[in-house]
């Protein structure tokens, strides 16, 4: 489609005067490139025209955010003025502050797209000015869209400040948290077992899954002591490494033990605190967990601590000297000596930093739960190992870069900017949590794109440093591929005819209803819960004591005789799934060899489609299975049930690589050459030797016929079974032994023959 079509079928109607004159301009560089050519003039007329263009949308979009400015903070005072009167705090008013507070949200997105489709028609306008006349005007042009900066980034600020506003009025004024939020408020997040999954958003649609998440967790503010500012939601690593780069081998092989050490700050580059943080891969099969350790230091002791100078025993002391409590000196101890030694034993030297901006979502005090989303994805060289001089020799970052993307200040072959957006969703599963049903829609739509295991690390060092690794991510050939799917009408943000918000194809007020009946019969459920507690207390506590027996009543009997199932362990097979278990990893997600980068395919929506619904239509009449169908749960989060019964095992919605196809195809060559090998041998005896030659040599013609379509049936086999994705064994037990014992009988007559 010409970008001109596109452009037409992006417009939003009400500010249709609003967009950039796409096919005016275009009209008007064609028919003066074939009118007489393209003159100083013409340059200087349509240079004009542009910049008109570029002013009229710039203008548009700061009067727009200016009204949205002015419409949030006349909802925060009216949110105000309902928390300091207590007569005033209905439900009918906290709610037509969320239905105003939705509105703009819409806005939001819809400016969001308006910013990002002008963006693109200028960019294309450029492009084609500079291929029909020969000039460079879109490098020259670059200053003055720095100076009007048409970027999403802008909106960071009223997206955060919206979703303050709407868990206020979500929770009328903090009163009425569902049950089961806000626990675990102090708790370490390194403590819990989590089941994390990745996906790339486009940029087209960064704003959209802002704007969904948000309307059911909040945006995660660090330090409410101040107000929010864009740079607050920057973040800095800088991942260490050696000449071999043991470490991202390491990672990248998922070997048990491997290390990934960064040293993180949060904000602006003159920040006092840095964090230093390893990683650690254990393999799930070995009955063990990843883990994450990381501990403060000041930004001036960062070059002794990496030198040795500054040890870990003198940290420990410091710790101690402030009123440390000992066990968080002890781990902080243990934490500094094992980054030290790493760092003597492998040598170890700043490598690759990573710059992003990161918004998360998460309700206050509650980790069941967390979404992060990193948008301008950069990557930035760290090391001399070219022998050009990026840093000084004993510090341990440049001091040239500072938080400031796109970074347009640094040498093209020193920064690497990333695309996309990547989310990544953090949910509990030691609890035994499911997935809410929005999040389940959210990363099956066509908002988001599933990468799974991808790092930061490993892609900006595998772009740096390409010719020193003989392992590569299997996630570069899905850089080749558009990610961009076509849009589900019933997903996401849209607008109805009357130009009224629909999120999910639904109104706002219907889905609040929806969500109400929900929290009432979860109230219901767990009323009956307790009821029934006292019951099987009594029960217990009558069979291990060792009073008068009694009789028991009906209830009583029926709780002893079913009890309640156990919570599942990290030993169930279920269970290894969440934990990312080696031994299940597919193959596409296996590191490929440098030569060869493997080129993913799209993956077919229908049939994508088609296996969901067959999942979702499996199983009885029961409360859980009339659950299972009314949504899907993902493959990462398949969890046990709340009736304590496995869940069946869920299609997953996995690319499958050519590489897999062909390797169909080269097994079942492998048998074909065998067969010719033994028809060649049958056919010599058939032509050159006596009866007894002849003999075997028919026998050998049939057992190569037999092999030959006992190949062919389990090429078409494994080839059906890709094609739909069956979850079953692919590997052949029985026919090399049948094959080997017809070839030995076969030998033995043979011999048998030729010796009578």
């Amino acid at each position: 489609m010409k970008y001109g079509l596109e452009l037409q079928n992006n417009i939003f109607p009400p500010w249709r005067l609003s967009y950039v004159a796409y096919d005016v301009l275009k009209q008007e560089l064609k028919s003066r490139q074939l009118d007489h050519g393209w003159t100083e003039q013409d340059e200087h007329d349509f240079v004009h025209l542009l910049d008109n263009e570029l002013t009229k949308v710039y203008d548009f979009i700061n009067a727009k955010l200016s009204e949205i400015d002015a419409r949030i903070l006349y909802c925060e005072r009216t949110i105000q003025t309902l928390q300091h009167n207590p007569t005033m705090q209905t439900d009918a008013s906290y709610q037509i502050m969320d239905e105003a507070l939705t509105e703009i949200l819409f806005d939001v997105n819809d400016l969001s797209r308006f910013t990002r489709v002008n963006f693109i028609a200028i960019q294309k306008i450029l492009k084609k000015h500079d291929r029909w006349t020969g000039l460079d005007l879109k490098q020259a042009y670059v200053d003055k869209l720095r100076d009007k900066p048409l970027d999403n980034q802008r909106f960071d600020v009223a997206i955060v400040y919206i979703s303050a506003l709407h868990d206020i009025c979500r929770t009328r004024g903090g009163k009425k948290r569902a049950p089961g939020e806000g626990v675990n408020a102090n708790g370490d997040q390194n403590a819990f077992e989590r089941a994390t999954a990745k996906y790339w958003i486009h940029p087209d649609n960064i704003t959209e899954v802002k704007a969904i998440i948000m309307l059911h967790l909040p945006v995660l503010i660090f330090n409410r002591n101040k107000k929010w500012e864009p740079e607050d939601s920057a973040i800095s690593s800088v991942y260490v490494d050696n000449d071999n780069f043991d470490l991202y081998q390491g990672r990248l092989q998922r070997d048990e033990g491997a290390e990934a050490i960064r040293l993180r700050w949060y904000g602006p580059y003159d920040t006092k605190s840095v964090f230093v943080e390893r990683k650690t891969h254990h393999a799930a099969w070995l009955d063990g967990a990843s883990v994450k350790d990381r501990f403060r230091i000041n930004e001036g002791r960062v070059n002794p601590f990496l030198e040795g100078s500054y040890t870990a025993d003198q940290i420990a002391q410091e710790l101690r000297s402030q009123g440390q409590d000992p066990s968080t000196v002890d781990d902080v101890h243990f934490i500094a000596n094992g980054v030290q030694t790493s760092f003597r034993e492998k040598q170890l030297r700043p490598t690759l930093r990573v710059f992003y901006n990161r918004t998360a979502f998460q309700l206050p005090d509650d980790q069941k739960l967390r979404i992060s989303l990193d948008t301008n994805l950069t990557f930035i060289r760290e090391d001399h190992l070219d022998g050009v001089r990026r840093r000084e020799k004993d510090n341990w970052r440049r001091k040239d870069v500072d938080i400031d993307p796109p970074f347009s200040y640094l040498p093209e072959d020193e920064i690497l900017r990333f695309p996309y957006a990547v989310l990544e969703t953090k949910l509990q599963t030691h609890l035994g949590q499911e997935p809410p049903a929005w999040l389940t829609s959210l990363v099956e739509s066509h908002l988001v794109h599933e990468v799974p295991r991808f790092s930061k690390y490993l892609h900006g060092a595998c772009h740096f440093y390409r010719e020193r690794l003989p392992l590569l991510p299997w996630w570069l050939s899905e850089l080749n591929v558009d990610i961009r799917k076509p849009r589900n009408e019933n997903t996401g943000l849209t607008r109805s005819r009357s130009f009224k918000p629909l999120i999910d194809g639904r109104y706002r007020r219907a889905m609040i209803e929806e969500k109400e009946r929900a929290n009432q019969i979860a109230v219901v459920r767990r009323g009956s819960q307790r009821q029934q507690e006292p019951q099987r207390l009594a029960v217990v506590s009558e069979e291990t004591s060792s009073s008068i027996a009694r009789p028991l009543s009906s209830s009583e009997t029926l709780t002893r005789t079913s009890p309640p199932t156990p919570a599942p362990t990290s030993k169930d097979p279920l269970r290894k799934r969440l934990l990312d278990d080696d031994k299940d990893t597919p193959p596409a997600w296996q590191p490929v060899r440098n030569s060869v980068v493997a080129i993913g395919v799209p993956v077919d929506e229908k049939q994508n489609n088609a296996a969901s619904s067959a999942a979702a239509a499996a199983g009885d009449n029961s409360s859980n299975d009339k659950q299972r169908k009314k949504f899907k749960v993902p493959f990462m989060w398949n969890n046990m049930l709340s009736d304590g019964q496995p869940n069946e095992r869920q299609k997953v919605k996995v690319r499958v690589e050519p590489k897999v196809f062909f390797a169909n195809e080269r097994t079942f060559i492998s048998w074909l050459q065998f067969c010719a090998l033994l028809l060649t041998v049958a056919l010599s005896l058939l032509n050159f030797g006596d009866n007894t030659s002849r003999i075997i040599g028919g026998i050998f013609i049939g057992l190569a016929a037999a092999v030959a379509i006992y190949a062919l049936y389990r090429f078409e086999k494994r080839a059906w079974m890709i094609n739909r994705r069956v979850d079953g064994r692919y590997d052949d037990l029985w026919g090399p032994a049948v094959l080997c014992t017809l070839l030995v009988g076969a030998l033995i007559v043979n011999f048998y023959l030729r010796f009578h």
